[in-house]
């Protein structure tokens, strides 16, 4: 090769530079819902106003970012989390869900919830297990578009079952 060793060890000209990529939008949006995620409901934490009659709202910001949760009902429900940058709306999704039996544990729901990640941002993982309880949630689609239900057993008897669906916004 007609080249010294130093060269091909210590020459930064010849140095790869090896640079993570740079986030995109949409990592950017599914790294702020995770974040809003663990910092309202689910952690019991920035409930704010109810926007409408009997609602319970949260909401959380952090830089360009904004997230708002809102839920009627209480042992049957429906709601909707919406995700705003610069106060453009970017993110929605809707839910409704229901408590089958009294073995229900919202403090598990709530559990379960906080361990969503970036492999499934939408409710909680695709499965969690603690005790008596386990949750698991389907989705079809990717953060985009999706469609998904998640379902609280206690043993082998479904307490709990909720459907979703939402994605980005233009």
């Amino acid at each position: 090769m007609n080249v010294s060793v130093d060269y091909l060890v210590k020459d930064n000209d010849c140095a790869v530079n090896l640079k993570s990529q740079p986030d995109t939008d949409l990592d950017e949006l599914i790294a702020f819902r995770l974040e809003a995620n663990v910092n309202t409901y689910a952690a019991f934490m920035n409930e704010v106003d109810s926007t409408r009659p009997a609602s319970h709202d949260f909401r959380y910001e952090n830089g360009r970012y904004m997230y708002h949760d809102t839920y009627v009902g209480g042992e049957e429900f429906a709601g909707e989390e919406a995700v705003w940058k610069d106060s453009k709306a970017v993110y929605a999704m809707n839910y409704m869900g229901r408590v089958l039996s009294d073995g229900f544990s919202g403090n598990f729901l709530k559990e379960a919830l906080r361990k969503a990640d970036k492999k499934m941002p939408y409710r909680g993982p695709q499965l969690y297990q603690s005790g008596e309880y386990t949750y698991s949630c389907k989705v079809t689609g990717d953060f985009t578009w999706f469609q998904g239900l998640e379902e609280i057993y206690q043993g082998d008897i479904k307490v709990y079952e909720c459907v979703f669906h939402g994605g980005s916004l233009r």
